[in-house]
């Protein structure tokens, strides 16, 4: 455990350095005896979390590493804090979506007994056509990159309120009008009425969406349209967050 405190010491100090320091400079500013330093340094720098460069130590690629997923993690915490903050003032679930790679990838979800999510008994990254998540991202490509995405995952009933086709969904997804709530009623699951709202992340279509149960159905949009406006209100602090 000495070791480890005093490795990490090392390195904090390193990191305070823009433009590197010597190795005695590190002892002094550490209070570790000069051979210490030294055999602890030669460690770190074989591990990759320093790198030598005329005598100067600085961060290598290993720590750098560490510091980018701290700040990953902390973007991920803010997105899940505030997902959680709007599920029980709203007092409903809320997810967060994007599509990346061709693909519907649903990165949070936040949910209570309260507020309970739609069970996921279809896959979601196939069943795009049928929920709103899916149909909020869809309606932000071109046709081109709505119709590669069905050709890989066609169109198919999955509820008795499904829409039938590729082309009616085509359609459909045609005459979103932009920045409105996407909405679906039991087209994903029976008993269940969701919506979603766009968000613009760079080129990526995001989306933040909630859901209810069906009989709650007169509760969808005006809850829909809070979400929207807490949204507009945090966007500029969530667009960094939620490139997760």
């Amino acid at each position: 455990m000495g070791s480890v405190q005093r490795a990490m010491r090392l390195l904090e100090t390193v990191a305070s350095h823009a433009y590197g320091a010597p190795a005695k400079q590190l002892a002094r500013e550490t209070g570790l005896p000069l051979p210490t330093t030294y055999h602890l340094l030669r460690t770190l720098v074989h591990e990759g979390y320093l790198h030598r460069d005329k005598g100067l130590f600085f961060l290598g690629d290993a720590a750098e590493r560490l510091v980018r997923c701290g700040a990953q993690q902390k973007r991920r915490s803010m997105v899940a804090d505030t997902l959680a903050h709007w599920r029980d003032s709203i007092g409903v679930p809320v997810y967060y979506a994007m599509y990346r790679d061709g693909e519907i990838e649903v990165m949070c979800v936040s949910a209570s007994r309260q507020a309970p999510a739609v069970e996921e008994w279809a896959d979601f990254r196939e069943t795009g056509h049928a929920h709103a998540i899916g149909q909020c991202l869809l309606s932000q490509l071109d046709e081109e990159a709505r119709r590669d995405h069905l050709a890989r995952y066609p169109v198919r009933p999955i509820t008795p309120y499904t829409v039938r086709d590729d082309d009616a969904l085509l359609r459909r997804l045609a005459r979103t009008r932009r920045m409105e709530p996407t909405v679906e009623r039991q087209e994903y699951a029976v008993g269940t009425v969701c919506a979603a709202i766009p968000l613009t992340v760079g080129a990526t279509a995001a989306t933040m969406a909630i859901s209810l149960p069906a009989h709650q159905a007169d509760r969808l949009l005006p809850a829909a349209r809070r979400l929207q406006t807490e949204i507009g209100r945090h966007l500029g602090s969530l667009t960094l967050s939620i490139s997760i």
